[in-house]
């Protein structure tokens, strides 16, 4: 045991004796208290002991929000195991990649995401179990009677150490999965809680992928604080206004466009009333309709990633309007040269993080985890600067690491511009993000066509939808004759961006 340990289950037996009669979650129609989960949790913990899963193995989870999932966190936590959950948004060929990357001795899928694991391919071979959270036909063994069948669960695991793998948007072209210590997630979910003070009377809708880490780092918050989680499978503006006014949410938190399409949703009389902390990214046209539909409430601005294993900085949108906050209690935030020396205050540079948060590795990585964490920070690959009272500006990715981000996911070019070439009828490709009014930001391709070659814009959309995920494909694709080069022969993908931005 870690007698300096503070675990997962620590929390969720803490809540049972301090809570255990207040509601934890609520799924629909049906409520969990703190006490009920702590059980769920113990018993399938027993249930995946039985199958043979111990510390260190990974467990592949491929659903939509529901309580088997929400237990699947706390019975990975008591058995030491990690969690590798998965975006359902992806491609089959994405969703293989990431299976045999992570190796699991278990796939775990809810119904609607079964159908992919039924192709006979490599990368699921190694599998040893496939088990169905609402049943499923085979090779999915149902859930439910494996936990009715199971025996007494071992002790706790009592370490904190890895306990989720969260793949990360492809810098290179594959994803690099980000593993995420127990210790690092409670020790940023501490954060949230002080930084949106929260207690066991918040209650927090949870519409979020519990696959993204925003919408496991509120998960974990909500559960910190003893307060309550309204989880649902996908966000539905409608039912979110009506859930939120039922419930009494206090805490939302969301990408664009979620909060607009809430405030369109309630715009027919829904009270919101009861919200008093919202934190995303959106834009200032947004926050300030929802500042006058709630002016007791306030919106939080952060700055976080993956492998931070969420924020490190947040400050109320009206303290500092256009910035990304404050660095919060447990985050050390710099801003460095290439050289990894602190930057004069306003001047940019790359942000760098220190704190217990930061994950612990990419898995089977080590080349590209040393690069990461070089003279003593994690180099998260953005850029921003400070100002003279320690607001921190983001000022977008850096040039090696581009970026674009459609409604809160991470779209990295060089994996679109790889799907792109593999059409036969495209020579090069450059993608780069260009501004859009819903969703904050879109993909812009620029296509060269091979010698003879012919392929309209949209028959090249489509192909790459069929390769990747659908999120990932470009929404805007010109066709020209050719990319403006640099002196070295390399394509100027700056000239390009002026030419076609």
């Amino acid at each position: 045991m870690g007698l300096r340990s503070v675990t997962l289950i620590d929390v969720v037996r803490r809540n049972a004796a301090l809570h255990g009669d207040r509601t934890a979650f609520v799924f629909g129609a049906r409520r969990i208290t703190h006490a009920d989960y702590a059980m769920d949790v113990e018993r399938l913990a027993a249930a995946l002991a039985g199958l043979g899963i111990g510390a260190g193995d990974r467990i592949v989870v491929l659903s939509n929000n529901n309580a088997d999932f929400v237990a699947l966190y706390g019975a990975a936590a008591w058995l030491g195991a990690i969690l590798t959950p998965v975006n359902w948004r992806l491609s089959a060929e994405e969703i293989a990649y990431i299976v045999g990357d992570a190796a699991p001795k278990l796939v775990i899928a809810d119904q609607a995401n079964q159908d992919v694991f039924r192709a006979a391919r490599p990368e699921f071979a190694g599998v040893g179990r496939f088990i169905g959270i609402d049943g499923g036909a085979a090779p999915f063994e149902p859930l439910a009677e494996l936990v009715g069948a199971a025996g007494d669960a071992p002790a706790p695991h009592g370490e904190a150490g890895p306990f989720a793998m969260i793949h990360t948007a492809a810098v290179g072209g594959r994803p690099r999965g980000a593993v995420l210590s127990q210790a690092g997630l409670l020790a940023n979910a501490l954060q949230a809680v002080a930084g949106w003070s929260l207690t066991e009377r918040d209650v927090g809708y949870l519409a979020l992928p519990l696959f993204h880490v925003a919408g496991l780092n509120l998960l974990l918050s909500m559960l910190y604080a003893g307060g309550a989680s309204v989880v649902v499978p996908r966000f539905d503006p409608a039912q979110a206004a009506r859930a939120i006014a039922a419930e009494q949410a206090t805490v939302f938190a969301g990408f664009a466009p979620m909060l607009g399409t809430l405030l369109d949703a309630a715009g027919d009389g829904v009270p919101l009333a009861s919200l008093r902390t919202v934190t995303g990214l959106d834009t200032p046209e947004t926050i300030a309709r929802f500042e006058a539909l709630c002016p007791a409430a306030r919106f939080c601005v952060a700055f976080g990633q993956t492998e931070t294993s969420g924020f490190v900085t947040m400050a109320p949108f009206r303290e500092r309007p256009g910035s990304a906050g404050r660095p919060m209690l447990l985050s050390t935030v710099a801003v460095v040269d290439e050289a990894d020396r602190p930057v004069a205050t306003g001047e940019v540079g790359e942000i760098v993080v220190r704190g217990p948060g930061v994950f612990e590795q990419y898995w089977n990585r080590p080349d590209d985890t040393a690069a990461t964490f070089r003279n003593g920070w994690h180099h998260t690959g953005d850029t921003g600067a400070f100002d003279a009272d320690g607001y921190l500006w983001y000022k977008g990715r850096s040039a090696a690491k581009e970026l674009i981000k459609p409604g809160g996911e991470n779209v990295y070019p060089a994996e679109v511009e790889a799907a792109l070439k593999a059409h036969p009828a495209v020579a090069d490709a450059v993608v780069f993000g260009i501004p859009d009014k819903e969703w904050g930001e879109a993909v812009k391709a620029v296509c060269v066509l091979q010698q003879g070659g012919t392929a309209s814009g949209q028959e090249i959309i489509d192909f790459v939808a069929g390769r990747i995920a659908r999120y990932k494909r470009p929404k805007h694709l010109v066709i020209v004759d050719d990319l403006p080069k640099r002196g070295d022969g390399a394509t100027d993908r700056v000239k390009v961006r002026e030419l076609h931005g």
